[in-house]
């Protein structure tokens, strides 16, 4: 497939890099100046539990640096830089080019949709954790996978295409009509590590060893599933504690990525996750206080940053 990744931070290039080695035609759309640079030098470095590879069948740049179309937008930039990101990419599309979002939150599918109109878009959620360790190079260790569908709801082949690509480059994926539940899962499950990393700066490991980990988790948890509940969403809340043990047994060095976002001075994706929670259990009238607390905090630090 060719395959053009909007957003190269730490997982659009482990997601780009791997696919390229599987033998994808890919390339990296960022604007990220030193990033590009270093991949184009010195390949793509991955550092995986497999082991650390250099991809050099790969190129980055901004946007106009190529030609279209491709046969799959591969959306991992922040929300907030959605509409940007795809204006500036829309040459690549074609006939047949597909979208994809694995972006964190809620609503994501909606903004693609609305930024490509008539482009058909695809929806989904992934665990797989990622790095970025410095220019050109980015780290995963531990398992994860992707679930994916249509936005429309429509079984479409291409789906399933996408899907077995993924898994080439050694990422577990499937197509899976229920992939909305998944994605709020996703949120509440980010919810639970995101912001209290944010605030605290601790990686997934050091929020599981402190004392105050778990009952924080928990107060979150319990608002959160409220929400969902009000918002008719049958999310599996012991597969979202099961998500949540794996990773603090898993991927306890990981800094989650509003960690990352902060430390490098980056604005944060706190409105799509726990800021789409909150707005959403305040209007079913849901209380929200832990939520909402939380949300507050880290506006008032990305202000501060």
């Amino acid at each position: 497939m060719k395959i053009a990744v909007i957003g190269a931070g730490a997982m659009g290039s482990l997601f780009g890099g791997r696919l390229a080695l599987a033998g994808h035609d890919v390339r990296l759309v960022d604007v990220n100046a030193p990033h590009i640079a270093a991949i184009n030098r010195d390949g793509l470095r991955l550092d995986l539990d497999q082991g650390v590879s250099v991809v050099r069948a790969i190129t980055a740049g901004t946007a106009d640096a190529f030609a279209g179309p491709v046969d799959l937008l591969l959306v991992f930039t922040k929300g907030y830089h959605t509409a940007a990101a795809l204006a500036a990419a829309a040459h690549l599309v074609g006939p047949g080019t597909w979208a994809l979002t694995l972006q964190n939150g809620l609503g994501t599918g909606e903004r693609i949709a609305a930024a490509l109109p008539g482009v058909p878009v695809a929806i989904g959620m992934t665990d797989v954790p990622a790095d970025l360790k410095g220019a050109g190079h980015v780290g995963s260790h531990g398992k994860g996978h992707v679930r994916l569908w249509s936005q429309s709801g429509a079984v479409d082949p291409a789906l399933d295409r996408i899907a077995a690509a993924l898994g080439e480059a050694g990422i577990e994926a499937h197509a899976d009509p229920e992939v909305a539940t998944a994605i709020w899962e996703k949120v509440i499950f980010n919810t639970v590590m995101n912001p209290v990393a944010a605030l605290t700066r601790q990686t997934v490991g050091g929020m599981a060893g402190h004392p105050d980990g778990r009952p924080l988790a928990e107060a979150i948890l319990g608002e959160a599933f409220a929400v969902a509940a009000a918002c008719g969403v049958a999310v599996d809340q012991a597969r979202v504690r099961a998500i949540i043990d794996h990773a603090w047994r898993e991927h306890g060095p990981h800094q989650p990525s509003m960690l990352q976002d902060v430390l490098a001075g980056r604005a944060t994706e706190i409105d799509s996750i726990a800021g789409q929670l909150a707005e959403r259990g305040a209007a079913h009238g849901v209380p929200v206080p832990v939520l909402d607390t939380l949300t507050r905090l880290v506006r008032m630090m990305n202000r501060a940053g």
